[in-house]
């Protein structure tokens, strides 16, 4: 019997286990002017390692044509989130700081977290002061996100939200878990849709890839090639996504009142269409395009 402890790091030799994939997250920090939000942004960047966008920066050299009203917060709002996103695709942290003062503007970046520093009751500009809604009315607000109250020092507030993140990005072995079961030759972006939904319904997800390798000539890759795929391809995912090798499992057999919930996801026309077999010919490449020549 092979006995393996679960979520320890030993991705080669015999006794491999897990693959885990470094924790990696879009954030929004935001806030009314003069609330602190650029020097509390300027010390978390620093100790997340992250890529950061100031408002204020890029509007003057990405975004001179924007104004500040609605139309234009809104246009702002989507264009930094779109810079963040290419930046987490790469496996970095990015941080956008700037008011983003609306429900609209929120959605329109999409942030995965959203820290709000909430030191002053107004700001500035009155304009600014009418416009701005708390993040806490928003749909989407949850206990992942933050909020910062007056009565700290930025470096207090900043351990405060490295301390937050950490213990949301960590792995917990005990919480809800997604299991996705499958071959993975090669792993593509059907495979990364289906681990994305995963995370979304349940919150973190194990994939378990069948020893198949060299059984066929339809299973070419072993665990370490495959495993590589994926933790390349998943890194946004965060600590969220482990990788475990299982034997070549066929059947899966339950009882009654096992505990948990066995349900196929439906993708796209268009996902479901990405074939691996096409992958492995070389027709088509592992989004599901054609290549050239």
């Amino acid at each position: 019997m092979h006995i393996k402890t679960a979520h320890t790091q030993t991705p080669y030799g015999d006794e491999r286990s897990l693959f885990k994939i470094a924790a990696k997250r879009k954030i929004l920090v935001m806030g009314l002017p003069g609330s602190g939000k650029t020097t509390f942004a300027k010390l978390l960047v620093a100790r997340l390692n992250a890529v950061w966008f100031n408002a204020d920066e890029v509007r003057e050299t990405v975004n001179p044509d924007l104004g500040f009203t609605e139309e234009d917060r809104l246009k702002q709002a989507k264009r930094m989130g779109w810079m963040c996103d290419q930046v987490v695709k790469t496996g970095t942290y990015a941080v956008a700081e700037f008011i983003c003062p609306t429900e609209e503007t929120r959605n329109a970046f999409g942030p995965d977290y959203v820290i709000w520093v909430n030191s002053i009751e107004k700001g500035r500009y009155e304009d600014t002061n009418k416009l701005f809604v708390p993040p806490t009315e928003d749909a989407r607000w949850d206990g992942n996100d933050l909020i910062l109250e007056a009565g700290k020092t930025a470096e207090e507030w900043c351990d405060q939200a490295v301390e937050h993140l950490r213990t949301l990005e960590n792995w917990n072995n005990k919480a809800p878990t997604a299991l996705l079961i499958g071959r993975y030759q090669p792993f593509h972006a059907g495979h990364k849709t289906l681990v994305k939904e995963a995370i979304k319904r349940t919150g973190q997800c194990c994939i378990a890839l069948r020893d198949v390798a060299g059984t066929d000539e339809s299973n070419p890759y072993d665990f370490e090639k495959v495993a590589q795929n994926i933790m390349e391809a998943c890194v946004e995912f965060g600590n969220k996504v482990t990788v475990v090798e299982l034997p070549n499992i066929t059947d899966v057999f339950y009882g009654r009142g096992v505990g948990y919930n066995i349900e196929e996801l439906t993708l796209s026309d268009e996902i479901q269409k990405i074939s691996a077999t096409k992958i492995r010919a070389g027709d088509i490449d592992v989004h599901g395009q054609e290549k050239k020549g």
